[in-house]
């Protein structure tokens, strides 16, 4: 395997010229920060096996969203630490513009060149993002994340010759086939249920259901403090009857208490899906295995 410590250390050189902001200690690594888990993810697949490089993750909490998050004191050491950053963009981590704005370390968004779907009114919350951002919930848009974290990396450590020996593009690929091959088992999983209507209390997963042929009737974003009101329970429960719906679903770590309510008066089942915004592991395979989850869940749910 080819070292990248000479490179590293040049690159570092030229950013401690350019005044970033220098490592408690002085080493020859690369320190990567990922702001969310999937970015994590998707990181550290594309840096698997490549030595002088440490990925290091900002957020990782049991929350079904980012849109109130608080940066606190380690996050800002650990964004101050950093040789460069990782984002999912598309205004997911707009809490951090103000500390990303301070830091001279380069910055890698994985939404950058996607066809980003336009936001939605978040239903119970209100916010200014012009794009939905919840891209990793649709493989398609997961192949184009490797490629942003692998060309940003790469372009970093080896310049304009990186593609001929970009170890980071070896670590794409190799993600590239597992997300093909799962994605291949997921259209088939899914084939007999495309056209179902899908109800979810997060209105994060618009790209899924885009994935997988679903349509997705109604998204409500709740949390503690903005349930769903009167007016949008009597539209979901006129869904459920309307379409038959069997289940209706919620985020693992979002509430239930409306969707509860709504199954008591229409009979329907209440299911959990996850966002994958924690978790542990690193690589693709926390993905796949929380992606399968969720279709299984769909399956069990609507089937």
């Amino acid at each position: 395997m080819k070292r990248i410590l000479a490179p590293l250390c040049t690159l570092l050189l030229l950013l401690s010229a350019c005044g970033a902001p220098a490592a408690p200690e002085q080493d020859d690594t690369l320190h990567v920060l990922a702001t969310t888990y999937p970015v994590y993810l998707f990181t550290t697949a594309v840096t698997e096996g490549v030595e002088g490089v440490e990925v290091s993750l900002l957020v990782n909490q049991q929350t079904s969203c980012l849109h109130d998050y608080t940066l606190t004191v380690g996050d800002m050491k650990a964004i101050e630490r950093a040789d460069v950053i990782v984002r999912n963009g598309a205004g997911l981590e707009d809490f951090m513009d103000d500390a990303l704005a301070a830091s001279d370390a380069p910055v890698i968004d994985c939404s950058a060149g996607v066809e980003l779907l336009p936001a939605q009114g978040h239903e119970g919350h209100d916010h200014d993002t012009e794009y939905d951002p919840h891209i990793w919930m649709d493989p398609s848009y997961v192949q184009g994340m490797l490629s942003a974290i692998s060309m940003g990396l790469g372009e970093l450590v080896y310049g304009d010759d990186w593609a001929s020996h970009g170890e980071f593009h070896t670590g794409q690929l190799a993600a590239k086939d597992m997300l093909e091959q799962a994605r291949q088992r997921w259209q088939e999983q899914m084939e007999p249920l495309q056209g179902n209507g899908l109800i979810t209390f997060h209105d994060g997963f618009r790209y899924f259901a885009q994935a997988f042929g679903l349509d997705l009737l109604k998204a409500i974003e709740e949390e503690e403090g903005s349930e769903a009101s009167a007016a949008e329970i009597k539209e979901i429960v006129s869904l459920v009857e309307e379409y038959d719906i069997p289940a209706i679903f919620t985020e693992v770590n979002g509430s239930d208490a409306t969707a509860q309510a709504i199954a008591r008066e229409t009979g329907c089942e209440v299911y959990a899906l996850d966002m994958i915004m924690s978790g542990d592991g690193t690589g693709m395979q926390p993905y796949l295995d929380a992606m399968q989850k969720n279709l299984d869940t769909i399956v069990e749910a609507l089937g």
